[in-house]
């Protein structure tokens, strides 16, 4: 392409009349132009990047926008919903926190987008896609964290076997079931579907994995079967870099946060660790972005050396170990579990009568048998509802709600 022309007489066929003219912020010539932009950029993506033209769509079809590509649509949606607001009120591993240096959750998201966005920029991928996946990733989290994840999906089960709660399955049913649209439109925010697989898909606690290959021929429905939608890979590259870069920014910030609470030093780490990895999250997190860079460049898998590989699932176990058994933490899940389980129980309970829940003047029941009445998916039961309800509160918030029921 001639830098030197003009797009008018870069592409004569799509302008044949030249002339100004006033037809507002959306027309066809602006549109048909503003596609064309599109295009030429995602031509000299990386062949195994996902081009935006060839994505599935969404579950409504809508008509498009005129600046924002649908990947780029989807992280507007995603940034300005309520569930995205409520991360930095929740858990990464240490509940509730005080010391405002501890880790939230909406700052790991923050570090996984950037983490996955510098990766995608080098491997020249789909940077829009990655970005929205990156940001929704976590919608669906509990509050307290995976101690919370646990212990909802204990209570879930109690009541309804076939029930159950994981974060990545709880964050697509927010895209698409529970976030609030404007007045008369459906639940949900509507993604496109690539977002939504790679949202999903999204898992980062398969220790030892390090090698990703995107399942390009994942049937569409596959992603609504709580079961396989949690194991199988993502459909592009892109959310296989999501995937792998959730736990490139966690395995070292996790340590930081144990180090702030007293639990472990960096200098615990064995030798042998570090010196493949470093001895600092810094250290850690260029160690196996180079890495993975290095070795993913021009291919059609995303992957660390088995070197890096081994040593990153090593440094998990030792953060198994040393920080989510550890003494402190086993201390936290005892009062998580009694939070999430008290409050579990009495919203199920309030749940047989709601007008009676409704009329209690306690908070808590008023709240869930509002919620219970604007509930967006019909013939749910009060299992599901009340999953829902709990899973979307923040650690304060929980916290509050089990101190007005139980506290005399």
């Amino acid at each position: 392409m001639d830098q030197e022309q003009s797009l008018f007489e870069q592409f004569p066929s799509a302008f044949p009349d030249r002339e100004s003219k006033n037809e507002g912020v959306d027309n066809p010539r602006d549109r048909q132009m503003l596609t064309i932009l599109r295009d030429e950029r995602e031509k000299d993506l990386s062949p195994y990047a996902f081009r935006t033209k060839n994505s599935r769509g969404r579950i409504v079809d809508e008509e498009p926008c005129l600046v924002r590509s649908p990947f780029e649509r989807d992280i507007g949606r995603i940034i300005f919903s309520q569930a995205f607001r409520r991360l930095r009120h929740k858990t990464q591993v240490f509940f509730n926190a005080k010391n405002d240096h501890i880790c939230s959750r909406i700052e790991h998201v923050i570090y996984v987008k950037y983490i996955a966005t510098t990766i995608a920029k080098a491997l020249n991928l789909n940077l829009d896609l990655v970005e929205a996946i990156a940001l929704g990733h976590d919608l669906g989290h509990a509050p307290f964290g995976h101690s919370g994840e646990k212990v909802l999906d204990k209570c879930a089960k109690k009541y309804d076997p076939e029930s159950s709660f994981r974060h990545e399955f709880q964050s697509l049913r927010v895209v698409d079931l529970l976030e609030e649209r404007p007045v008369g439109r459906p639940g949900g925010i509507n993604l496109s579907f690539e977002v939504r697989d790679g949202i999903v898909s999204h898992c980062g606690e398969t220790y030892s994995e390090y090698i990703l290959s995107p399942f390009r021929d994942k049937p569409t429905d596959l992603i609504l079967d709580r079961k396989q939608a949690l194991s199988a890979m993502p459909a592009t590259l892109e959310g296989c870099v999501v995937r792998i870069s959730d736990k490139i920014a966690y395995i070292g910030r996790d340590i930081e946060d144990a180090c702030l609470a007293g639990i472990m030093e960096f200098e615990d780490i064995a030798p042998a660790i570090t010196s493949r990895l470093g001895k600092t999250n810094s250290q850690i997190i260029n160690t196996l972005v180079g890495d993975l860079i290095h070795n993913s460049l021009d291919k059609d898998e995303i992957r660390l050396s088995d070197e890096a590989g081994q040593a990153m699932k090593e440094l998990l176990e030792e953060n198994v170990a040393r920080i989510y058994r550890s003494e402190k933490i086993n201390r936290y899940e005892m009062t998580v579990k009694n939070s999430i389980e008290g409050l579990f129980e009495a919203l199920m309970a309030a749940m047989k009568d709601k007008e009676k829940a409704a009329a209690s003047g306690n908070p808590v029941f008023e709240g869930m048998a509002k919620y219970a009445a604007n509930y967006p998916v019909k013939d749910a039961g009060d299992t599901q509802m009340v999953v829902d309800y709990i899973a979307g509160m923040t650690d304060s918030f929980a916290t509050s709600c089990y101190e007005k029921i139980y506290w005399i």
